[in-house]
């Protein structure tokens, strides 16, 4: 038969549209440049107590895998897995990745509201812009535009998989039938592999109308009949807990009884992460690190590379890190990815694994729970640097003189970048499905010099790492000075509309337009003081005020917080920053046993002459406000 016959397919409504039958649904594929937004180039053990790092504690080198480069930094990176993965195709990472491990949204419709505690305050925050879209445009068609969501994302993965790697795709009951023929199409139905129910005891008990629902489905596919798989064993109780008694037959005992080693079966028994795990990171789809534990054994050897493109709390990570295999990951979420950054760089003080053993043929039976006890090895936090390929090739007239009259600025024409002026000022309108990015930025600052406009507001509804400091920077180096403007959420400019037929995308009239104008609320991003001194070759840095844009949910527990420095969840600093990438040479944030973060940080040079520091604070919500500090040593200040 032909080789091209397709044995098995899925069809969904509109899967063909406009395409003549036969055809595949083409995937685009756009290139865009990643920005390396931080480097953490060696990640230290810090002493609790006195806030400070010993130098000494890296990840000693001679401990890496034989098959792990040295120069290597894992990947954190923030955005649309979509553009992230077809951006790392286009840029040579096709056939490199040698295992995938996904556990997607499960069409229950994803929730990007971030849950926080601060102090002893429960605070949520709605999505953002970016991620409200991406919730439309994955669930707003029902099936038909999940299963699209993940046909595409699928077909990339496959392109990223070595010849020899292996995909395991993490579903429930919602979906699993689906994509199990959408799997068999992509990848095909002769490198299926296993369909591996993960049972576990938590939840589900009180569930009525149907058997409670107690286990998840891992898809385990190959990218071809060529693939590495580790056998891993387990053990197995005789039904009365007593000798087995066969001949030949090597038998151990435990606390619970007698029992055989044998192959593992693809019924896995480990329970949730519990409110009382070591482990629990606060993030609402945790998976358990025992699970992840038993993917990555059996389907890569040390220094092998493990993607996760939906990271969330960054299991899959962490457990790569701790096994000796490199990684990658992706979320559109920045609240994970500063879950995923901390846990990394606390992983020290996390549980070993050990749960399960490949090779030796008696299991270590664990009685406690010792630390891990190393830092992680380095890593980069990495996002998409100019999405003006993708996302501005359409006319978005309506939308643009919309948020010009919401911000009282009048329209301007004949220019690409500047959409308006406010007064003196040029007005440049962020995209509404992506980041204002540095590159975005740069642009309106040249626009603006050739323009003889000395003054300019940007507003966006989501900015990119590093967007802050280093853009005003930029400006005033250009003659230029830069407001970056918040635009309010959507759900604080509805409010502004209760009681009115409008929209977005609609033109109010006069009337309307006024009473909405004295509600809406602009105003500039996070506000960052630092109080600096110098003594001879020392500096320290003291946080003084900390301050984000007003927003309803800071609103409802403004009178309880006693410091708006609690809002800080991170800060690192480079202490001899070049201009280009951040190196965190310094870090502090919160942990279980202290939410709070140290407030200032010292460090002492080792020759006079001027220096730029840059420092970076990440909120409780995941968001990152940067500030440059120029200091002189030689003498006190």
């Amino acid at each position: 038969m032909a080789e091209n016959k397709k044995w098995v397919e899925l069809l969904w409504v509109d899967k063909y549209d406009r395409l003549e039958k036969g055809e595949r649904i083409p995937i685009e594929k756009p290139n865009l440049p990643f920005q390396v937004i931080e480097t953490v180039n060696k990640p230290r053990l810090k002493d609790l107590e006195s806030g400070l790092f010993d130098s000494s504690q890296y990840y000693p080198e001679s401990e890496y895998p034989p098959n792990y480069p040295q120069d290597w930094k894992n990947l954190l990176i923030w955005g649309d897995n979509k553009l992230v993965m077809s951006s790392l195709i286009k840029q040579g990472w096709a056939g490199k990745i040698n295992l995938i491990y996904i556990d997607p949204p499960f069409f229950t419709g994803a929730d990007f509201t971030v849950r926080t505690k601060i102090g002893d305050e429960e605070i949520e925050k709605e999505p953002s812009i970016i991620e409200e879209r991406a919730y439309k445009d994955t669930w707003s068609g029902g099936i038909a535009s999940y299963l699209r969501y993940m046909y595409e994302r699928l077909v990339l993965m496959r392109e990223l998989l070595a010849e020899n790697g292996s995909i395991y795709v993490h579903l429930d009951y919602h979906v699993g039938h689906y994509v199990k023929v959408m799997m068999d199409e992509i990848f095909g139905y002769d490198n299926f592999r296993n369909e591996v129910v993960w049972r576990y005891k938590s939840g589900g008990a009180s569930e009525k109308g149907h058997f409670s629902r107690k286990h998840d489905t891992i898809l385990f596919y190959t990218k071809s009949g060529n693939y590495l798989f580790n056998t891993l064993k387990e053990k197995s109780y005789n039904r009365e807990f007593k000798r087995y008694n066969f001949a030949g037959v090597k038998e151990y005992q435990d606390e619970i009884g007698w029992y055989t080693i044998v192959n593992m079966k693809d019924i896995w028994n480990i329970d949730m992460v519990g409110r009382t795990s070591g482990e629990r990171v606060d993030y609402d789809t945790q998976k358990p690190e025992e699970l992840l534990e038993r993917v990555i054994l059996a389907s890569t050897t040390p220094g092998d590379i493990v993607a996760d493109f939906f990271c969330g709390s960054g299991t899959t990570l962490a457990v790569a890190e701790k096994l000796g295999r490199r990684w990658i990951g992706c979320d559109l979420s920045k609240f994970a990815l500063q879950i995923t950054r901390k846990r990394l760089l606390g992983i020290h003080n996390s549980k070993v694994l050990g749960n399960t053993n490949v090779f030796e043929e008696m299991p270590e039976i664990k009685t406690s729970e010792p630390l891990y006890s190393k830092p992680a090895r380095p890593f980069e936090l990495w996002n998409i640097g100019n999405y003006e390929t993708v996302y501005w090739q359409e006319k978005q007239d309506e939308y643009l003189r919309f948020m010009l009259r919401l911000y009282q600025a009048q329209e301007s024409t004949g220019f690409r970048y500047i959409h308006g002026r406010k007064g003196d000022r040029a007005v440049h309108i962020g995209p509404l499905n992506a980041p204002v990015t540095m590159e975005e930025i740069e642009k309106v600052v040249i626009e603006c010099r050739a323009n003889n406009f000395n003054k300019a507001d940007v507003l966006g509804w989501e900015w990119s790492y590093e967007v802050n400091e280093l853009a005003r920077e930029l400006a005033k180096d250009n003659g230029v000075d830069l407001k970056l403007v918040q635009i309010p959420s959507v759900n604080e400019i509805k409010s502004a509309l209760v009681g009115f037929d409008l929209n977005l995308l609609k033109m109010p009239d006069q009337a309307v337009e006024q009473e909405l104008l004295k509600h809406v609320r602009f105003a500039e991003v996070a506000y960052l003081e630092i109080e600096t001194e110098v003594n001879g070759d020392e500096v320290k840095l003291k946080i003084t005020d900390f301050q984000l844009p007003p927003t309803a949910e800071l609103a409802e527990i403004a009178g309880k917080l006693r410091d708006s420095r609690e809002l800080i969840d991170y800060w690192a600093v480079d202490w001899d920053f070049k201009g280009d990438t951040f190196h965190n040479h310094w870090q502090s944030f919160r942990t279980k046993q202290n939410p709070r973060v140290d407030y200032e940080a010292r460090y002492t040079y080792q020759g006079k002459g001027e220096y730029q520091i840059m420092v970076k604070v990440v909120d409780v919500f995941g968001n990152d406000t940067n500030k440059l500090l120029k200091i002189k040593l030689g003498g006190k200040s």
